[in-house]
């Protein structure tokens, strides 16, 4: 059973963006390694539907919804006693996603200063990924990649929204690879969910770097 230096199990986190291959690539390595996969939950936000309606107003309550469950995988994550690949993390929730909101004006200062100080508080006593892979995507690969996956409410999706999300990407993850073993992975060449011999190839690395 792979271990981390500290005897502790595994903890691969995949990160990215919308539609970069997140799932795709979770789902190979739970697959091919007998991991216990952690996806996104189709959890319903009870917050959802009144902050599209009115995103300043409600865009602190559907984070703290978001940041709630994320926090509920990591915890089920550090108590496990087999390997655990994680499809998204709860640092790109607050650092990435709830960050973008208060850039763009949607979360209101007040509101974006409390989330920000629970999310340190509750972080810092969370055990990081002995490896984060982060799978880079251009803006426009990723709207290419999100058409092709149709999922009807993503479709309009915005393309100066995920312009921001990825400039987010890249400003923490140079934050991060002094700190932490992180793995970036450039996508734009490849088509994520058919290059066969490409994923292996990334399949191999990473079972290279939590060797």
């Amino acid at each position: 059973m792979p271990q981390n230096p500290h005897g502790r199990s595994l903890f691969v986190a995949i990160a990215g963006n919308i539609g970069v291959g997140k799932t795709t690539l979770t789902k190979m390595l739970v697959e091919r390694f007998g991991w216990t996969g952690f996806f996104e939950k189709e959890v319903a936000n009870p917050y959802l539907a009144d902050f599209y309606q009115d995103m300043p107003a409600w865009a602190f309550q559907s984070q703290i919804f978001f940041l709630k469950e994320r926090l509920k995988d990591h915890l089920q994550i550090q108590a496990a006693s087999a390997p655990s690949v994680q499809d998204r993390t709860i640092y790109e929730d607050a650092e990435i996603f709830a960050l973008n909101l208060f850039e763009r004006g949607l979360m209101h200062a007040r509101d974006y200063a409390c989330y920000a100080d629970l999310y340190n508080a509750i972080s810092s006593s969370l055990r990081p990924p002995d490896l984060f892979v982060y799978l880079r995507a251009s803006t426009w690969a990723l709207i290419s990649r999100i058409r092709k996956r149709g999922r009807a409410y993503e479709q309009n999706i915005d393309k100066e929204y995920l312009a921001q999300l990825n400039l987010n990407y890249e400003r923490w993850v140079k934050r991060i690879f002094g700190q932490h073993n992180v793995m970036i992975v450039d996508t734009d060449a490849h088509d994520v969910h058919r290059d066969k011999e490409w994923l292996e190839g990334v399949i191999e690395e990473i079972q290279r770097r939590v060797a």
